[in-house]
């Protein structure tokens, strides 16, 4: 594969051309990761009646308490008004990884997993929080970390 940039001052809107003689899997997938890259994925939650939009790599987990959706993040907590299973959507699956029906946690902000425990995974965050992974969870959790 050629990879070819043009630098053109009178451009102000990238634009991402793709030639090829048939349309691939290989090319679909560069397409969905083109698309994915550029498209707006926003968070924005309330925090002392002021709304923020929250950078994702500050966000340390995601979660639901009394029917409603938080998100705990380096500055603080926020209350989010998107439902858990849409903010699951504009995040990036790389990073964040669900560990229950009611929370997702950033992965780059995990200190360690605690597999003492019998059936549950109990995960610690650099900040010294911590929350436990759910039983149903547990085993896709282990095959993402590759345990």
């Amino acid at each position: 594969m050629e990879i070819e940039i043009k630098i053109d001052k009178q451009c102000t809107v990238p634009k991402v051309t793709i030639v090829t003689d048939q349309m691939t899997e290989a090319i679909q997938n560069l397409v969905e990761k083109i698309s994915e890259a550029t498209s707006q994925k926003l968070i924005g939650g309330f925090k002392n009646e002021m709304f923020e939009v929250l950078d994702q790599s500050n966000l340390i987990r995601i979660y639901t308490k009394g029917g409603k959706v938080f998100a705990m993040s380096e500055k603080g907590e926020y209350a989010l008004r998107l439902r858990l299973y849409e903010i699951e959507e504009r995040l990036d699956n790389k990073n964040f990884m669900r560990i229950s029906h009611s929370e997702i946690i950033n992965i780059q902000k995990v200190k360690s997993f605690d597999l003492s425990f019998s059936g549950t995974i109990c995960v610690c965050f650099d900040d010294g929080s911590q929350t436990f992974a759910s039983r149903r969870y547990v085993s896709r959790i282990k095959k993402i970390l590759g345990i």
